[in-house]
């Protein structure tokens, strides 16, 4: 005899929202960078974001990425592999029709993905590509300053607004399908500007949104950003000099060694300068500039002569 347990209820599970935009952030810092980056795309952001990290870290950081943040997606990689690579594989597992790119030490502000999207959708079919300005969030250090300027001198907002023949890597956005389009691309393990080249290739624009602002939020000792500097350098000029011919690589490594440091001088300082917000900041920076600029120069003399040896996977 079966009793009358009386109307049965079943529990209704609500679906998830669809992802709007995946973000990659390849981890190659420190779990306390990584989770600075992980709570501001967490806070009101006005869309369902897939955060994918690829980690390169190791266990440790892996285990405090999934406990804190059990949302996020988390591809473990092997310690040498580049952030070229890191960005490639994370593309690759993207499923939202729009998919970004940061850095595991870039705060975004509340709304970015939104604006991201907005900004997509306002532009025509013909849009590759929409990125936005970067600036410092690092602001205790002079060092800090000084390694960002001169990194980053180009991206200082206010940008021009439109069509740009670049973009930053770190502060941008593409429709999914287009990374789909140039996958091939992603196998060179080359910076953005191999993937934009290629975008535009394709008859597709890159557009600039200067409102679009992010922090970059790294810091350094002198003897961090010297290294850093001279390992994308190195690897930089390593990827340009591959196939020339000796007599070739020769006078590019030494017209490396001995123009580059003060053009790349001379160019931060006249970009800077037309930043007035920025003067300041570029005056107490000028003695540290100097030698960031020197190793700028080596790194790459090192790669023409040399080789990018295994610079790429070391650059953080």
């Amino acid at each position: 005899m079966t009793g009358d347990r009386g109307p049965q209820t079943t529990k209704k599970t609500e679906p998830k929202p669809a992802v709007a935009l995946s973000v990659i952030v390849p981890s190659v810092n420190s779990y306390d960078d990584l989770d600075g980056c992980l709570r501001a795309l967490e806070t009101r952001q006005g869309a369902t974001l897939e955060i994918i990290v690829v980690d390169r870290l190791g266990e440790h950081v892996r285990h405090f990425a999934r406990r804190d943040h059990p949302g996020v997606i988390v591809i473990p990689v092997a310690q040498d592999t580049s952030i070229p690579q890191m960005r490639a594989l994370g593309i690759r597992r993207a499923t939202g029709p729009a998919t970004a790119m940061i850095e595991d030490h870039v705060i975004v502000p509340e709304g970015w993905a939104r604006a991201m999207l907005d900004a997509l959708d306002t532009e025509d079919d013909q849009t590759g590509a929409v990125g936005g300005p970067v600036d410092n969030a690092a602001t205790q250090s002079r060092v800090d300053w000084a390694a960002f300027l001169c990194e980053y001198s180009s991206t200082l907002p206010p940008l021009p607004a439109g069509s740009a023949q670049w973009l930053p890597g770190n502060n941008v956005i593409y429709p999914t399908a287009i990374l789909r389009e140039v996958d091939g691309v992603l196998d060179q393990h080359a910076w953005e500007g191999a993937l934009h080249g290629a975008i535009r290739a394709t008859g597709k624009t890159l557009v600039m949104r200067p409102e679009i602002v992010v922090g970059h939020k790294m810091h350094y000792t002198m003897g961090l950003y010297l290294s850093q500097r001279f390992l994308y350098s190195r690897s930089y000029a390593g990827a340009r000099g591959a196939g020339m011919p000796l007599p070739k690589r020769l006078a590019a490594g030494a017209a490396a060694l001995l123009v580059l440091p003060p053009l790349m001088f001379v160019r931060t300082v006249s970009r800077v300068r037309r930043k007035p917000p920025y003067n300041a900041h570029l005056l107490v920076s000028l003695p540290a500039l100097v030698p960031f600029c020197i190793s700028w120069g080596l790194g790459e003399a090192a790669g023409f002569w040399f080789g990018a040896g295994n610079a790429l996977a070391r650059v953080r």
